[in-house]
Formats: C-alpha cells, structure tokens, sequence
C-alpha cells in the first residue's frame, strides 16, 4: 500500500499541474492510496481532506494524524456558539475546552439558519440566500456578512494518544459549553467579503492553508514540502501549485471505480450498498421514504372542483433525518456527515433514476436547491411542467431568487446568442518593428495574429515588398525557411509559399504553421537582398513559463497573448458560440478590457452582459455570468480593482481624480515558471526523456534505523532553502531522501 512517507512521495511535481497532467502511474498510486483512506474513515471523505491525508501524512494503522510531526500549536482555536474565522472543510482546529484541548479535523460544514424548522421544513428565501441575508430579499449591509454554520470535527483524527476517552466526550457532550450534544460545533462565522461567503470548500481551504495555515502547509515536516513541488515559495507559485493538487486529488477520488461522489465528498461503493440494505434506522427502508415523501411534498390533495394554485415546498434533508425514530445516536459525531451525505446520494438516484430532469409521472418536479444549507435543500414543485427544465441536481437557489423584487419583472421574451465583438485595438497590436536593413539583409520582427494562424498567411514589411515586387513580380514563390528556437520541426521547416504583393502591402501565403505556435507569439523574420529565401525564426526565453492556461518557452507579446488566445480562439476559429458562462465572462474581459502594456485587461464589472451578448440579455444569463463573475473571482483567475468613469462615459484605469468610481475586474497573466529537474533540459532545449524528477521528502525509518548525519545535514539545508530558520533537525523515525532524478 502507498504510504505518504514511503520510499516514493505520493504527491509529485506533475500534480501541481492539476489532473489532467498527471500520468496513469502516480495517479494510480495516489487512487490506491485515498480509497484506502475513504474505506478507513467513518466519514465520508472530502477533497480537501484526502489532500490532507497524502500531504499531511495519514496513516492507516491507526494513529491518523498522530504519527505525523504536526504542531499542534498552529491549529487554530474555536469555540461552540462565538463567532469564528472562516473555517472550511479540511481546516485542522483545536477545540477550546475547560480542560484538555480537542484537536480536530473538520470533515463537514453545512448551514445552520435557524429559521431551518426541526423536520426540515424551511422558509423559500433561505433556500439560496446569500451569507448575511436577513430576510426575504433582504441582503443586509454586506460588508463583512455572517452566517450561522455547524461545523462536524472529527476527534479521532489524531489517533488514540491525542483523543479523549469517550466518558470525557459524554461529559463535554452534556455540558453543551464547547461542543454541542451531538459533538458538532456551532459558530457564527464572518467573512471578509462576500465572495470569501460565495468560495467552494476547495478554494476556500487553498486560502486557509496560504493565510492561517500557512506555517502548517510549508512545515518541513510534511511528507514533501509545497515549496519543493513547485521549485519556490513565491505566493503566485504557492496558490497555482495547490490549486493543481487539490484538482488533482479530486480527479482521483472522482474517477475510481470504488468510490462514489456526492459534490466532493466520498464513500465506498460497499458502505453505500451495505446502507441501502440495511432494515434499521436511516438504513434502505427510510433512505426510501425519505425520496417519496419529499416528491409528494407538493403533491396538493385531489378536490372535487376548481384548479389547484402551485405548490412549492423546501426540505432541508440534514434537519429532515432527525425525524426518523432511533436516528439520534446515529447522528452523533461523523456519523451526521456520513447519514447526510448517503441520503443525498439516494435522492439524487431517485430524481435520475425515476423522472425526467426532475419531473415525476404525479406531476411535481424535484430539485436541488441549495447545496450547503441544513446538508442540501432539496425544492418540490407542482406543477412541475410549467417550469423550464434543466440539470435537477445543480443548485439554483429559486427559493431566494423569488423573493427577490426582480423576480417579478416579465423576463426577455428569448435567450440570446453571444456575439463576436471586434478589437478595438486591433491595427496597434500588430507592433512590427525594423531591426536592421542594410546593403546585405532586412530583418523585422512582428508578433503573430490569431487571423494570421487561422488563414496561414503573414505580413511582409513594406521595403521587402517593394523589393520584391520589383525583381519578382505581383505573385512570386519563395522559400520559408522556419527555426523554431529549441524545437524540432518537420515538413514545416522549409516551405514553399506564395507572396501576394500590393503596391504598398504584402503577405506570404500558404504558410503551414507549427502546431505549437499561437497568437503572440514574436516572429523574427530576415531576408537577403536579391535572394527568394526568407528565414522566420523564434526566440526563446530563459525558461519555461506558464501564462493562463499556456506553457510556452519562447519570447511572445503579452498584449496580443491577451486579446487573441481567449477562450473560442484558437487555430481553427474564433467563435463565443458555445462557450460556457466562465469562458464568456473571461473571454469578454480579456477582448473588450483596458489593455496595458504588459498583458493586463481591465473592465468596467457592469457592462459585461451587455458586452457579451450586444444587448441587455435575458435575467437567467446576466445571473449565469455574474456568477460565474463571482467565482473567477474567488479563485484568483480574475481581480477586483477600481477605476473611474469619465464624463463621456469612458472607463479609467488607474482611477482619475475628479471622476466616478467604478468598479472594475481584471484579467492579470500571471506566469509562473515551469520547474524542470536539474539536467532536465539539455543544451537545445531537448528534454531527457523517461526520467522523472522527484523532490526532496522524508521518509518513515523502519524501527530501530536512524538517519545519518549526512540526511541531518540534508534536512537542514532543505529547511533553509524553505525560508526557514537554522535549527530544524529531522523528528525522531523519519529520514531524509535528497532531491534527485528517476527513471520511468
């Protein structure tokens, strides 16, 4: 069994690239791995806390967290019913008690509104509402919004040496002070802002582990450091490298065959089979009357005359399952998350299995909600048929958004298409330049276009055009020779193409381009007088980068890189068809906003629906893309700023004294650096192949083996290389394996 402090570090440099850049190898490690992990916790296991496990150093045996050299005096401290920092999913506490200290994993959050009635009958507007919301349509200020959350530790984390014994939980239990009857936490937790309330538990815990955490997540002691997979401790390195692991790890958890998925939770496919067998309380039996009940909930009762008015009722399930009989005790502790979470997965079946996107044969329609409030709300609608379907299990949070004054404002007759807005900058962007022209040659350097990658053709500068045209005619063929600085081209590299030759312009026609070029990309093209060879060269860069979502290793212009290698854009069209409400916001941004010189786009946050689509569109899309909006924000994709409007309407950046504020989103290029091992490139860019570069961790000894000094001294020049002070010394059984180089 894979073991995080084993001979090979379960997490690897590739991961930090997220999921997809993985290879089947160490994702296979890593799988078998996490469902051990699953099959051993009694709860069901979030992402965030499978990280935990493969970054902190779980052990199976028994000991949890125990056996791993945390300080536990990072943790941070909360207690039952005050107001608490933001604490997600995964977050590792201490839990403040008269006495000993309760050192805890949260495994689960959930609201805890306490308009939530005791059979999960809850008000329409809580379904959805926004942290801070105090009432229906009702907002509040917003600033720093709360919210009531229950928070379900799991005591056991840390093995049996750091957990009490279960006469002290029932006290504790009893006393209600510190955790309530159940063993849960509830606290009223302030958010910054109101996108940190909007943030998924995955993002959110990448902020925890970079702020609170912080000392926790670039400990040396972890079984290999952050810092290590992605070669630095630069904060845009940090964030970019976590957010991939954490993608990786739930790509892992999604794709097993032995497990399966509620959002990002999971359970093992035999504890699931072996509940819905299960004759007892909240076994099979209730997990079936729980679906019914809630697809007759709107079912009105049949009457002789008249129509019946719609019926639209909210059931929180969390609340709901303490009404089964002989449910108390088993939704103590992590027994709750573990109830919820399988009941959500039965309703889930029910509504694929049983209806049509969520309308059933008696006429209602059954729908998730909300997500998070009371351990999912799920919305029982009748009739049914009168709304538009669509995915019944992607939370829509109408509850809130029919008590919003909007709701009742008639929406745009029809949905419109996205349209292709055209560059405003479009003739600056092409920012040739001269660089030399003299009695031998005439080189010039100009960046690539994106129309120029799609129609295979690139502008000649105007003195070889007059040369050309004078000792060639209107239409000669020339020779392209390519040099792709570093690479290896095939047929590309020496092509014969067609110079079509204007009186004052002129292109090359006909041009296959590499399959790696794209738009930006600077081309540095010679040619010798009189000669029919033109040479088209590009230039790499010291190292390897990554901007957006592209790795390249040559020179480009970032402005062009901006506006013309957006989402829709690539060598075969340009097109917002299609696009997703994520793409759409982004590509907007980055096609319509002020552009700087380095890359940077800024735009006025309140004109993109009308940017996007040429008009003011339809209620259901402006929400689509202002929540998309949202998220691109929480996850640092794109960054709120400020700016100002002008008396003609013109929108400023940085702002202007003397005009209106606005505000603004912006799209930043962040690049960090691609982290190669040593002698991963050799003199010409060409990588060495079937080798595999692993960082420097440490390693579980076999009892009775210490390190030798040199593995001291190792650690310790590893710990200076992670900014921490000298004095850190290995902790008692593990050793230290140098960075080095593996074959595949």
């Amino acid at each position: 069994m894979p073991d995080p402090y084993g001979d090979r570090a379960l997490l690897t440099s590739a991961m930090t690239n997220g999921y997809d850049g993985v290879g089947d190898d160490e994702r296979g490690r890593l799988r078998r791995y996490l469902e051990a992990v699953v099959a051993d916790r009694s709860a069901p296991v979030h992402a965030t806390v499978a990280f935990n496990a493969a970054y902190f150093g779980y052990d199976l045996e028994g000991d949890g967290y125990g056996g791993s050299p945390l300080c536990l005096e990072d943790f941070p401290v909360i207690t039952s019913g005050e107001c608490a920092p933001v604490l997600p999913v995964g977050a590792m506490v201490c839990v403040a008690t008269g006495s000993d200290p309760l050192y805890a994993e949260i495994v689960y959050r959930e609201g805890a509104h306490t308009e939530v009635g005791a059979l999960g009958e809850i008000p329409a507007w809580v379904s959805g509402a926004p942290a801070g919301a105090e009432g229906p349509g009702a907002t509040g200020d917003g600033a720093a919004p709360r919210r009531r959350e229950l928070l379900v530790p799991d005591l056991h984390a840390f093995g049996p040496a750091l957990s009490l014994s279960a006469a002290q939980l029932h006290r504790l239990r009893t006393r209600r002070r510190w955790i309530n009857e159940d063993g849960h936490v509830v606290v009223d937790v302030r958010y910054p802002s109101p996108e940190a309330a909007r943030r998924d538990d995955v993002t959110a815990y990448a902020d925890h582990l970079l702020t609170t955490a912080r000392e926790q997540l670039l400990s040396p002691y972890v079984p290999v450091s952050l810092a290590a997979l992605v070669g630095g401790t630069h904060d845009d390195d940090l964030r970019a490298g976590l957010l991939g692991l954490l993608d990786t790890v739930r790509g892992v958890l999604a794709s097993s065959a032995a497990l399966r998925t509620w959002g990002d939770f999971a359970m093992t496919r035999s504890s699931l089979a072996d509940c819905w067998r299960d004759t007892g309380p909240l076994g099979g039996d209730d997990l079936r009357y729980l679906a019914a009940a809630v697809e007759r909930a709107a079912t009105p009762e049949k009457r002789r005359h008249g129509l019946t008015k719609p019926v639209t009722v909210y059931t929180a399930v969390g609340p709901r399952l303490r009404g089964f009989p002989g449910a108390t005790e088993l939704l103590r502790g992590v027994g709750y998350a573990a109830a919820v979470c399988r009941a959500n997965v039965a309703l889930a079946d029910v509504v694929q299995g049983d209806s049509d996107q969520g309308l059933f044969e008696n006429g209602s329609r059954v729908t998730l909600d909300d997500a998070f409030e009371g351990g999912g709300v799920w919305r029982s609608h009748h009739p049914g048929d009168a709304e538009a379907p669509g995915d019944p299990l992607a939370p829509a949070g109408r509850g809130w958004a029919s008590t919003l004054p909007a709701a009742s404002e008639p929406e745009s007759a029809t949905e419109l298409d996205p349209i292709d807005v055209p560059l405003a900058d479009d003739a600056s962007l092409d920012s040739g330049e001269l660089l030399e022209s003299d009695e031998e040659e005439i080189v010039w350097r100009a960046p690539l276009r994106l129309a120029q990658l799609i129609g295979g053709w690139f502008p000649l500068h105007p003195y070889v055009v007059e040369e050309l045209r004078g000792s060639h005619g209107a239409r000669p063929t020339v020779r392209l020779e390519l040099d792709h600085a570093g690479e290896v081209l095939g047929n590309e590299a020496a092509q014969d193409v067609v110079a079509e030759l204007g009186d004052e312009s002129g292109r090359l026609t006909g041009i296959i381009w590499p399959r790696d070029f794209f738009p930006g990309l600077l081309l540095e093209l010679r040619r010798l007088h009189g000669g029919s060879v033109i040479r088209l060269a590009t230039t790499r860069l010291k190292e390897r980068v990554w901007i957006g979502d592209r790795e390249t290793g040559h020179c480009y212009d970032p402005r062009v890189l901006t506006r013309e290698d957006a989402p829709g854009s690539d060598r075969h069209g340009d097109s917002a068809l299609g696009l997703r409400p994520r793409q759409l916001v982004m590509r907007t941004v980055r096609r319509c906003g002020l552009l700087t010189l380095d890359g940077h786009a800024l735009m006025d946050r309140s004109v993109i629906p009308s940017a996007v689509y040429g008009r003011r569109p339809a209620r259901s899309q402006a929400a689509a893309l202002e929540s998309a909006v949202a998220d691109l924000l929480t996850e640092g994709l794109l960054e709120p700023a400020l700016g100002s409007r002008d008396t003609w309407g013109q929108p400023h950046f940085p702002q202007r004294d003397g005009q209106r504020t606005i505000p603004l989103i912006g799209y930043r290029p962040a690049m960090p650096r691609v982290i190669h091992p040593w002698g991963g490139t050799e003199q010409g860019g060409e990588g060495l192949r079937g080798v595999q570069f692993v960082p420097g961790h440490l390693r579980r000894l076999r009892p009775g083996c210490f390190p030798s000094e040199v593995q001291r001294a190792a650690f310790r020049e590893h710990c200076r290389g992670l900014g921490k002070a000298d004095g850190w010394e290995l902790p008692y059984g593990y050793t230290f394996v140098t960075e080095h180089t593996r074959g595949r």
